[in-house]
This record gives C-alpha cells, sequence and structure tokens, in this order.
C-alpha cells in the first residue's frame, strides 16, 4: 500500500505541492492588512481574458476626470508574488494601487495573470501583455466613436491620456515590466494609439545561478530568505530550467541580447538591506554601460515590499515623489 500524499512545496501555507503533483491554493488567507479605502479613489473590475477568466482592476480618482484641466495618465501596475501567489485583490494590492491613484492622480490598471506552478513561465508575462493590450484595444475604440461593447466607459470621454502611460512592476511585476520593455519597445509604436513613457522596476525578481553578495551574505528579510527565492523559480520556470534562464535572468548565457534594442526610460528602486539589492543594482548599471537611460535608486534601510506593503508611510511619499519626477520628466 503506497504512502499518502505529502507537501514537496510550500509557500507560506498560500500554495502548496505534492509529491504526486497535485496543487492546493487556500482560499482563506488571514491578511493582517487593513485596507485604506477612504473614499478618494473608486475602483472596479474589468474582465480583459475571457478564456483564461483573466480580470484587472482599475482606480481612478473620485473626483470625476472632465473636471481636471488634463486627462490623467494611466499606471500600468504589475503586482508580485513570486510568479506564484498574489493577485489585484489582496489587500496589499489594493491599498497600492489606492495609493499610486490618489498620490499620482493617474488611473492605474492592475490586472491578474496566470499563476505558477499550474501555468509557468511566460504565462504571466503573456497575460500582462494582452492586459497591455486590452488597453490598447480601449484606447483605439474611445477615439472611434463606436458604442461597441468593448468599451469600458471609464476609459472614454476625453479623461484618460493613452499618450502618458508608465508601465510600474513590483518584485515579479519588475521582472514582467523588464520584458515588457524589451517586448514593447522604444515609443511602443506597435501599441498605437497607446504611447508608454518609461517602465518602473520596484525591486524586480531577477534570478541567475551564482549567488550575489547581498544574497549570500545578507540577513533573511522579513518576507523573504533563500530558500524562498529559490523555491519560486523552482515552480516558476519551465521544468528543469535554472535561474540562469532568460525569463529569470536578463544577462544569462542564453538571454537576448539588450544592446541593439531601444527602451524607453527606466527607473530602478530597490531596498538597501534587500537580498536582491546587488542583483537589481547589477542590472541598472548593466543597461546604463549598454547607453540605456536608467536611473538607479537605493533607498537606505528598506527591504522587500518598501512601498507595496506600507504605501502610506513617509517612506511610501518619497517614493511617490520619485514617481512623480520620472513621471513629470517623460511626459513631453
Amino acid at each position: 500500500m503506497g504512502s499518502l500524499p505529502h507537501v514537496v512545496e510550500d509557500c507560506q501555507g498560500i500554495l502548496q505541492v505534492y509529491n504526486d503533483g497535485s496543487i492546493v491554493r487556500s482560499d482563506d488567507i488571514a491578511f493582517n492588512i487593513p485596507v485604506h479605502d477612504d473614499g478618494s479613489v473608486v475602483w472596479k473590475d474589468c474582465l480583459y481574458d475571457k478564456p483564461n477568466n483573466l480580470y484587472l482592476r482599475l482606480y481612478k480618482p473620485a473626483v470625476a476626470v472632465n473636471s481636471s484641466p488634463l486627462p490623467l495618465p494611466v499606471v500600468f501596475f504589475i503586482h508580485g508574488g513570486g510568479f506564484c501567489v498574489g493577485s489585484r485583490t489582496w489587500p496589499n494590492c489594493q491599498n497600492c494601487c489606492l495609493r499610486l491613484s490618489s498620490g499620482l492622480h493617474a488611473l492605474v490598471l492592475a490586472p491578474d495573470y496566470r499563476l505558477a506552478p499550474e501555468h509557468r513561465l511566460p504565462a504571466a508575462i503573456l497575460d500582462s501583455l494582452n492586459a497591455f493590450k486590452w488597453l490598447q484595444a480601449q484606447a483605439a475604440s474611445a477615439g472611434s466613436g463606436a458604442t461597441r461593447e468593448i468599451h469600458e466607459p471609464w476609459l472614454r470621454n476625453g479623461g484618460v491620456d493613452f499618450e502618458r502611460v508608465f508601465i510600474v512592476g513590483d518584485s515579479s511585476g519588475g521582472n514582467i515590466a523588464h520584458h515588457m520593455a524589451v517586448e514593447l519597445g522604444s515609443g511602443s509604436t506597435d501599441m498605437g494609439p497607446v504611447r508608454v513613457r518609461g517602465h518602473v522596476l520596484m525591486a524586480p525578481f531577477f534570478g541567475g545561478t551564482a549567488r550575489t553578495r547581498s544574497e549570500a551574505e545578507g540577513p533573511p528579510e522579513q518576507l523573504l530568505n533563500l530558500d524562498i527565492l529559490d523555491r519560486f523559480w523552482r515552480l516558476s520556470l519551465p521544468v528543469g530550467e535554472t535561474a540562469d534562464h532568460p525569463f529569470a535572468n536578463p544577462f544569462g548565457p542564453l538571454s537576448l541580447q539588450l544592446e541593439p534594442l531601444a527602451f524607453d526610460p527606466i527607473l530602478v528602486m530597490v531596498g538597501g538591506s534587500e537580498l536582491l539589492k546587488d542583483r537589481v543594482h547589477d542590472y541598472a548599471a548593466r543597461l546604463q554601460k549598454l547607453g540605456k537611460t536608467v536611473d538607479y535608486v537605493e533607498l537606505e534601510g528598506q527591504q522587500h515590499g518598501f512601498f507595496t506593503n506600507e504605501p502610506f508611510s513617509p517612506l511610501a511619499n518619497t517614493v511617490l515623489q520619485l514617481l512623480r519626477n520620472f513621471m513629470a520628466a517623460n511626459s513631453n
């Protein structure tokens, strides 16, 4: 008589993988995170991928868009979670997007994407690109004057500036933002009338088989340690691949050569006390050496999730100002 199935991978009880290949996701997660919804921002969900039942969440300041002298820029926010966990509905993501919308006076679009290991990479990247194409379809239909079913009312009537779009990704979302920068190219010419002006990577989740100094010598963080990092890569990469795969390592042995590619401006942020700090710094430095327009900001003493987990903190105010400056510098 065989032994009973047992857990071989456990992501904090949220996701458990058993030795027989079965996967259990918990629907009963004890979030100790209150949602700071004071009514200054309104939000709604929209289905963007019917075959995969994927939704995105839209946020906009409660003050009517048309009462503003300028249409709202668009912030396309991609949540983190090691490609394995996370959702637009989680309170940390909800708080983050509420703060981005109010603090930047922007329309925020936050898509869900398929998660690993049920859907390994590149599923999350492809889904994020599909959500962006949904935005493009909305922009095109809004400008046509048609009254087709595709219209989302919040994206009509001239209240949204589709030529000022910024892609912001946190952690694994930052990794996806990099791949979107590569795919879309400078000026996002194939996405008209949508125009990407810049990409913001908050502590992007990159990997590699060789440990960096901050990974090897840095103390474990509250949310991350090496076991967790390695587990996320085992579960999210194609079966049998290592963390030098192009999905994980932008400068790995098989990765695309980035020098001939044109990028929109990139802002990279990382906490000074993160395990990922050296890997993120190396990413920014290499892009700068290749002649790309990259701003790098290291936030002293901060750990992973410095903005997304505390978007109403004093430090978050600093991050928002960095975002405002970046958006203002790249809006013309």
